[in-house]
């Protein structure tokens, strides 16, 4: 018999969007599946529409809103699959993404082989989505893959993984506790405890653009940047575990640099745990660089208004850009059903 899969969908007032993802779940052309929504407390119709697609292998919960954490976790502890395929509500899977996996496992594959796919954004249209590749789509031990992911500042989306239960098991549950790059901590532990990835070129997932509403968008949450310094540490230690080299250093600082701006410079409390951090690492956390197009900004305005600037201008462009994509979506659905 065939391994059953199960897609797990934590949704949270996703009324507008999950009747595009549960129609890519139900369709998987995999047919031993079933999929389980967990809705977290959703204030709008998200039950109500996603009770439309409920069926004999499609479960529909309802429960107190805790996070998307809370709600995986749960999803979790109700499915039997074999393989676990976490999908948020407003994304979309490619209609043979689950098959393309599990037909890529071999006789000889250890269930720690954890399967991964390309992924491209997009707003309303899939039609409009580009994949372009990067160094994480590969076939990758577990100390290429961090290498890669914190000397690069790359990430593979939530849905890319298809991962079996006994990795999952290994992993252990989602950290309720973190609100911010809760899924890069969740994947980071299923890394460690994976044998490697597998990538399968051919199974696709579409990762909607939502705007400066969705849950990875940190802002000035102070809740969020503490979430995001421990993952960040976390990320580190599992690196140097794994390996202590010149290039996991320079990697684990490159990384380090990176996100330093989240926290630069009002708070001085993180901004001290990272400092001492890279001095581990043999190094020393600078300014962070601005943008050109926003550098001219700091010595008339300051550099907190300038950050700001180079943080919310490319949201703010993006969310003329997905309503636009709305009104041509809507367009072609109107000529389709004339």
């Amino acid at each position: 018999m065939k391994p059953l899969v199960s897609i797990l969908i934590p949704a949270y007032n996703a009324e507008n969007l999950i009747a595009q993802t549960l129609q890519s779940a139900v369709s998987q052309t995999w047919e031993r599946k079933e999929i389980i929504v967990v809705d977290d407390g959703s204030k709008d119709k998200t039950v109500e529409v996603a009770q439309r697609f409920a069926a004999k292998n499609v479960l529909i919960v309802k429960t107190e809103n805790q996070g998307q954490s809370a709600a995986v976790n749960h999803a979790y502890s109700l499915c039997q699959g074999d393989y676990i395929q976490e999908l948020d509500a407003d994304d979309i899977l490619a209609l043979d993404k689950i098959e393309r996996q599990m037909l890529a496992l071999r006789p000889s594959d250890s269930k720690r082989t954890l399967l991964s796919s390309p992924w491209a954004y997009f707003y309303h249209r899939t039609s409009q989505a580009q994949f372009v590749r990067n160094a994480l789509w590969d076939d990758l031990t577990p100390t290429e893959w961090l290498i890669r992911k914190l000397g690069l500042n790359l990430h593979m989306q939530n849905a890319t993984y298809l991962v079996s239960r006994e990795l999952a098991d290994a992993a252990g549950p989602w950290d309720i506790t973190l609100n911010f790059d809760q899924d890069g901590d969740y994947f980071c532990r299923v890394l460690m405890a994976s044998e490697g990835t597998r990538f399968v070129p051919e199974a696709r997932v579409f990762y909607r653009a939502s705007g400066s509403n969705r849950i990875s968008f940190i802002g000035n949450s102070n809740r969020k940047k503490e979430s995001l310094l421990r993952s960040m540490k976390f990320h580190v230690k599992s690196l140097r575990s794994l390996e202590e080299s010149d290039r996991v250093r320079a990697a684990c600082l490159t990384y380090l640099q990176t996100w330093y701006e989240n926290f630069y410079p009002d708070q001085l409390v993180m901004m001290k745990e990272l400092q001492a951090l890279a001095a581990d690492l043999g190094g020393e956390l600078q300014e962070p660089a601005l943008r050109g197009k926003y550098a001219w900004m700091k010595p008339i305005f300051g550099w907190n208004v300038a950050k700001r600037a180079q943080s919310m201008l490319p949201e703010w462009k993006g969310d003329l850009l997905k309503r636009w994509d709305k009104v041509m979506f809507n367009r072609e659905a109107s000529k389709s059903n004339n």
